[in-house]
């Protein structure tokens, strides 16, 4: 099985479409082992590319953190499942939470604005 996590200086990236690296980790689910991480530089981001272009990379599982609504339907298009990782986790922390099958349920969605130059999240407000 190949896992594909968006990562920036070894921790999961806090949002998907602008990581500009991945570690895709094979594992082995029934020893529960990391065989074979390497790290990829992402192409340029492009509406619709990432699943595409990680499926060719055969990986079957993604973990994100901020992910959009839009993408999350595309990963599963292409066969891809989508968990939620634990913000700033470190690649193995990940894996071996994944691999222990600790809950990690889908991303929620975030949205997308496709005007302006940055993707922004913003904190709930105050109770």
């Amino acid at each position: 099985m190949k896992i594909a996590i968006p990562v920036e200086n070894g921790r999961l990236h806090g949002h998907f479409g602008g990581c500009r690296q991945f570690a895709l980790v094979e594992v082995n689910p029934e020893t529960r082992v990391m065989l074979h991480p390497r790290f990829l530089a992402a192409p340029a981001h492009q509406p619709g590319l990432f699943p595409r272009w990680l499926r060719e990379h055969g990986v079957q599982v993604v973990i994100a953190d901020g992910i959009g609504r839009r993408a999350l339907g595309l990963f599963a298009e292409h066969g891809i499942t989508v968990r939620a990782g634990q913000p700033a986790a470190t690649v193995q922390e990940l894996v071996d939470s994944f691999l222990d099958g600790q809950p990690m349920a889908a991303p929620n969605g975030c949205e997308h604005h496709e005007h302006g130059e940055g993707h922004h999240h913003h904190a709930p407000p105050p109770g």
